[in-house]
């Protein structure tokens, strides 16, 4: 079970949790479009996983400069976030099983393509990628990075992912620590 920090963890906890499964998290880190922070115009992750909109990109004008901007201080958040989760909570091996993804919802689909071409990086032999809502546009492009596709709910009048849910407060890199650690600790 991977889940993609930070409010794809708790999602992935809970399901992990009843299907007493082990926890780990997979880091990507979403690309936001300028002036838009819930928008997503590609994503990057550990193990040099990058996914990018272009025809986002060009519709909304970002120009190579811009996308550079963000793309470095992404790369920068991405580093942190990698080296704070990885010095307590080191990676579980995904080569030869089935890695499922699970986030707190799918918007563009950026940040599960990325986790998708992490978990087939690190050779696992199935990829799942589970969400309790989804654009259903996103969905249709996952479908063909995937092995399985999972979601509850995806509405034609979709406009975000915060507004399926009652409290959409982010989830610290503190408690998702502290959730994939009680997760291994239940586990041995």
């Amino acid at each position: 079970m991977l889940g993609i920090p930070r409010g794809g963890v708790a999602v992935a906890a809970a399901v992990a949790d009843g299907i007493e499964a082990p926890l780990d998290v997979i880091v990507v880190r979403k690309l936001r479009a300028p002036g838009q922070p819930e928008l997503a115009i590609g994503a990057m992750g550990e193990s040099g996983a990058r996914v990018l909109n272009r025809s986002l990109i060009e519709e909304l004008g970002i120009t190579a400069s811009e996308l550079d901007r963000l793309v470095a201080i992404e790369s920068q958040e991405l580093d942190r976030s990698v080296q704070a989760l990885r010095l307590t909570c080191p990676r579980l091996p995904v080569k030869g099983k089935t890695a499922i993804i699970v986030d707190d919802g799918i918007a563009t689909g950026a940040t599960a393509r990325a986790a998708c071409q992490i978990a087939r990086t690190l050779m696992a032999t199935r990829v799942v990628v589970a969400a309790p809502v989804a654009a259903p546009r996103a969905l249709a492009e996952l479908e063909r990075l995937t092995d399985e596709l999972v979601c509850l709910l995806a509405p034609n009048q979709f406009r975000a992912v915060g507004q399926h849910y009652r409290d959409f407060t982010p989830t610290s890199d503190e408690v998702v620590v502290e959730m994939v650690l009680s997760n291994r600790a239940m586990r041995n």
